[in-house]
């Protein structure tokens, strides 16, 4: 049957529910929009400031040294055998990166409410540049604990330094997984940005941030449902020598944060549909 010249072909495009192989070749084909939105949020950030970035560092540093006069001088709070503002900066760094990036992810589509209504790209990645940016806050932090290794004496082991990218993978993860649920919650329902800061501030002592897992006893396994925990635990063992690895709590960890991004890009997905209509 030959086509008339009044035939026309009309294309239908409906939302993908779910998450697929499309979505992930389809975040790499705008990967180029991924590092612009990073590289936008750090210089939004730092504009118009006396120090610029360095106040990534100033700010785990400050709280490094409150944390040090109050709990490890005065509570006395035990380190492991090691000086406690090291012992503690280790946790900030960890803590601070997955704090950070769930306060921001959570808040990046109600940001850019006027690039989502107007330009279509996958909404993907405003999520995920948000936690690269706090990547960069992390690496920058992160010369500060280089100073205090040396100052204390402390040379990690090459063993240990191999496995810090797998923590921070983690960490990637839950920050990822929860802030794609957050972000979609506060699309609609703009209590997020009130209740978040007091639920990060109640996770940082249910986190081994300021004392040692150890300090929980025979309770300590109530601390390892915290994905968190095996994290910054481990990163003490592979930079302090505090404790051997722990394998067993890095898979714990791996797993629950797999399983967390996973059901996070799954309500983004399923969402995703209505975020221009609402946001």
């Amino acid at each position: 049957m030959e086509k008339t010249p009044e035939q026309t072909y009309v294309t239908i495009i409906r939302p993908k529910k779910l998450f697929s192989i499309r979505d992930i070749t389809e975040l790499w084909k705008y990967k180029e929009l991924m590092y612009f939105f990073t590289w936008r949020d750090l210089k939004v950030r730092y504009k118009q400031t006396f120090i610029g970035i360095v106040w990534a560092i100033i700010q785990p540093f400050i709280t490094m040294v409150v944390f040090s006069v109050f709990f490890g001088g005065l509570a006395k709070m035990p380190s492991d055998g090691v000086p406690y503002p090291i012992f503690v900066y280790v946790g900030l760094l960890f803590w601070q990166f997955f704090s950070s990036a769930l306060g921001d992810t959570s808040n990046c589509l109600v940001a850019n409410q006027s690039v989502i209504t107007k330009v279509y790209f996958p909404r993907l990645i405003l999520p995920i540049s948000s936690v690269f940016t706090k990547l960069v806050d992390f690496a920058v932090a992160t010369l500060m604990l280089v100073v205090l290794m040396f100052y204390y004496g402390y040379v990690p082991h090459i063993s240990g330094l191999l496995i810090l990218p797998l923590l921070l993978f983690i960490t990637f993860m839950a920050s990822v997984g929860l802030g794609l649920v957050l972000a979609s919650i506060n699309v609609k329902y703009r209590d997020v940005r009130y209740a978040l800061p007091f639920f990060i501030q109640i996770m940082l002592f249910l986190t081994p941030v300021i004392y040692p897992a150890s300090i929980a006893g025979k309770y300590s396994f109530i601390l390892a449902l915290n994905p968190m925990t095996g994290v910054i635990q481990n990163a003490r063992a592979a930079l302090l020598g505090t404790a051997p690895i722990n394998w067993l709590l890095i898979l714990i960890s791996f797993i629950a944060t797999f399983v967390i991004m996973i059901i996070g890009v799954y309500f983004f997905k399923k969402t995703e549909r209505f975020f221009a209509d609402i946001v």
